[in-house]
């Protein structure tokens, strides 16, 4: 019920294309680089900018996917795993640059999105972009992951 007396449409589905919405976030870690001769193989932070954007189908109700959900899976995937951390403890596998940390939380994420509550939508991960500083970033789309 609203609180204005207009009718409900009788489908609140518009139409059967795919759309992507786009949410950001952020997190603040330390790091250092291995084998780097710039200032940045001493221990230093950032506070880096995820910028997630998915795509997929609408439910009945014309939503992709809720706001609220997205962040809620970006905190459990992501932020609850890198906030406040030194990153070189926790992505042990690699020198944490944004080109290889940016994968990492694609597979991470990517994971999340497979489950089968996502897919009668077809909700997959369309791009994610990190930013290091507000002028730097990597950029990862599906069509490289899946290309």
């Amino acid at each position: 019920m609203n609180d204005i007396n207009i009718p409900k449409p009788k489908k609140l589905k518009y139409h059967e294309k795919r759309v992507a919405v786009t949410k950001e976030f952020d997190f603040s870690a330390a790091h250092f680089l291995y084998e780097y001769q710039g200032k940045c193989k001493n221990l230093h932070g950032h506070t880096y900018i995820v910028v997630l954007t998915v795509s997929g189908y609408t439910d009945e109700q014309g939503f992709l996917i809720d706001f609220n959900k997205l962040k809620s899976i970006y905190i459990e995937s992501i932020h609850n795993k890198l906030d406040h951390s030194y990153l070189n403890s926790i992505l042990t596998n690699m020198n944490s640059t944004v080109e290889n940390m940016i994968v990492w939380i694609w597979e991470q994420l990517e994971e999340t999105f497979s489950l089968v509550q996502y897919k009668k939508q077809d909700i997959r991960i369309e791009e994610i972009k990190l930013y290091e500083t507000p002028t730097s970033y990597a950029t990862l789309k599906w069509e490289w992951m899946h290309g």
